[in-house]
């Protein structure tokens, strides 16, 4: 998880050297291992390393080819031997990750970046046409930013030093502040108008002061797995998943896995214990990391992580999440928060996770976000059902609706209906009462962005791609946004992975029966099969875990004063986002315990709280009546994919 920075002249002069002291400070809490440059023809990059794998440590970086392109790396290359294989005249085993993509750019150019398997960001410079080519996984684990004005580009993999030392104000971008209201913001957006994202599955080409959007890898709906046998398809599981967790405990270190007591993190840990005693894993330690709340009736997972704990013989480190303080965001003004998740004053369980990654000097934390999502976690008929529809197989149609109306105690015209709408334009089909905008946000603003509010994606189609696979990518978009929201941590440093997030995990998922995943009474069906005798009974056929409104409610409560004391002078009411009377009656509504929709109204608070951080380092600029809609409501990009159709970033 090492950081890069860089900055281009296209004229060629030189960059200021104050200003790039100045960066090299802004990133040295990120760069524990070093940090190396690169300067020549108005050209300046900074890399500071962070290592978490043997072949990291013997690197070179930035990394300069024969040809003299210079290549930026961060991430970790998981189809390594495939590659190593493919160029054995000029590469061995120990040839670092850098060094492998670099033949294969040498080789194939860029359409190597779709035979680059794992979470990466990479920057390339071409002297030849001084060029520069910015490029993200296809699942956007790791990030990388990017700000074009006129005859300069900086980029970098955190937001920090192209807002911080920009030596301007910015004004907000309304549509990132919008989806991350709701629900998460566009992968190419940030909360800074002029700063972009790269998107994920993408590259960016930067050439003579103009930039183009490209994408060069995606899903293939055609791709499909059909098997005869139930065991065949949980065979094939348990080989993927296996896969996708080896890889991320590749490390020359300790790992440290959540273990919730979960499926998800239940399964990743028993794997990753399964693995290790096969002698399949790098690393020679995995300890786990749980959190509990005894205060909380509705959600006691001490008996299901102790149960895995018990039969690993090895007790990880506990966490109490019953702090008022562990829901709601206060930042520090002595310390620059560059967007809503940056996360704020340390919680005491914030301080806990501290201690415990640090103790014993782990750099890799397993995570099992997108299990629950891409696995079958919600038991929906609708993608199902949708693709009998889209096929024309009216009687298994039929039969499948009689079969699943009464495992969810629905009429059977009820759910036809339900199916029947996800065809349907949003304008006929209306909106849910839980997807409805939060009443405290001004109608202005609702209007300018309601369908973002919404979180409405496209609707399905009956022909092309099957149903079950757009709704399959739906899901992973929103998974995409979740991460692109991200921050990356410094206190303490460490590299983030999602076994559940491995592509080809993904691409295994996608092209089998939706069946597989997903049956009447049986959500989940095909992990629960797969993974008998490797994750404890009672956890694969626990129930699905409740989502807890009490902790936040209680926060509420606690630091009552406090937020009142904010709501009478709201920069989010100044900019034309919030109705600061209706939000108060809101707080109200959470604190007596009545309903009100608690996700947004906490986003709320931690968007206000941001705002005050960028008020105090004097980086927000103001539009007369608000945010500067004209600046930020210009329509879509879109990018050409690589079969020469274009995608909307919206």
């Amino acid at each position: 998880m090492s950081v890069q920075f860089g900055r281009l002249n296209f004229d060629g002069r030189p960059s200021d050297q104050d200003y790039l002291q100045k960066v090299r400070n802004v990133l040295a809490p990120y760069g524990p291992d070093g940090v190396a440059g690169y300067s020549k023809g108005g050209l300046d990059i900074l890399r500071c390393a962070f290592h978490t794998t043997r072949e990291s440590r013997l690197e070179t970086q930035p990394h300069v080819l024969p040809s003299g392109a210079v290549i930026t790396w961060d991430g970790r290359l998981d189809n390594r031997a495939e590659l190593i294989g493919r160029f054995s005249d000029a590469l061995s085993s120990r040839s670092s990750d850098v060094a492998i993509v670099a033949i294969a750019y040498e080789r194939s150019g860029l359409d190597c970046l779709a035979e680059l398997t794992g979470d990466w960001a990479l920057s390339i410079w071409n002297p030849g046409d001084r060029s520069v080519i910015l490029a993200k996984d296809p699942i956007g684990v790791r990030h990388l930013y990017y700000s074009l004005h006129g005859e300069r580009l900086t980029w970098s993999s955190i937001l920090d030093p192209l807002v911080l030392l920009s030596g301007n104000t910015f004004a907000l971008d309304e549509r990132y502040l919008a989806g991350w209201l709701a629900y998460f913001p566009a992968v190419h957006l940030t909360p800074y108008v002029g700063i972009h994202s790269v998107p994920p599955s993408s590259f960016v080409m930067i050439k003579a002061g103009k930039s183009t959007t490209h994408r060069y890898w995606d899903f293939d709906p055609e791709k499909k797995i059909h098997y005869h046998s139930d065991a065949e398809y949980e065979e094939h599981f348990r080989s993927v998943f296996g896969e996708s967790v080896r890889r991320r405990m590749r490390s020359d270190g300790r790992i440290v896995a959540e273990l919730s007591g979960g499926i998800d993190s239940s399964s990743i840990v028993c794997m990753a214990d399964r693995i290790i005693a096969s002698g399949g894993g790098e690393s020679p330690r995995l300890d786990t990391l749980s959190y509990y709340d005894d205060s909380e009736p509705d959600w006691n997972e001490r008996p299901y992580f102790s149960q895995i704990e018990q039969g690993r013989g090895h007790v990880g480190y506990h966490i109490d999440v019953s702090s008022r303080n562990a829901f709601l965001c206060d930042f520090e003004t002595h310390r620059f928060a560059a967007a809503p998740s940056s996360g704020g004053r340390p919680s005491e369980p914030a301080k806990h996770f501290i201690h415990c990654m640090a103790s014993p000097g782990s750099r890799v934390l397993l995570s099992g976000i997108g299990g629950d999502e891409v696995t079958g976690g919600v038991p929906a008929p609708v993608p199902q059902l949708a693709d009998l529809l889209a096929r024309a197989r009216f009687n298994s149609f039929a039969h499948q609706l009689r079969v699943w109306a009464i495992h969810k105690r629905k009429p059977w015209f009820q759910l036809l209906l339900e199916v029947t709408c996800g065809f349907l334009p949003h304008a006929l089909v209306g909106v849910p009462k839980h997807r409805q905008p939060a009443p405290w946000l001004r109608p202005t603003f609702v209007n300018c962005h309601r369908d973002i509010l919404l979180g409405r994606g496209p609707r399905l189609k009956l022909f092309g791609a099957l149903p079950s696979f757009q709704e399959h990518l739906g899901t992973v978009d929103v998974l995409r946004r979740q991460l692109a929201c991200s921050v990356l941590p410094s206190e303490p440093l460490y590299e983030k992975r999602y076994p559940y997030l491995d592509r080809d995990f993904l691409e295994f998922i996608y092209a089998i029966p939706p069946e597989q995943l997903v049956r009447p009474g049986q959500r989940r069906s095909l992990m629960r099969r797969a993974l008998v005798g490797i994750v404890p009974d009672e956890l694969l056929n626990r129930k699905r875990k409740a989502f807890v409104a009490r902790g936040p409610r209680v926060a509420i409560s606690g630091h009552w004063t406090s937020l009142m004391e904010i709501s009478r002078d709201m920069v989010t009411s100044s900019l034309g986002i919030v109705d600061s009377r209706a939000y108060r009656d809101a707080l109200q509504k959470a604190r007596n315990g009545q309903d009100v929709p608690i996700v947004p109204l906490l986003r709320t608070i931690a968007v206000e709280m941001w705002l005050r951080n960028l008020v105090h380092w004097n980086l927000l600029r103001r539009g007369e009546g608000g945010l500067n809609r004209r600046e930020t409501t210009t329509p879509e990009k879109s990018i050409p994919t690589s079969h020469g159709t274009e995608t909307s970033l919206s």
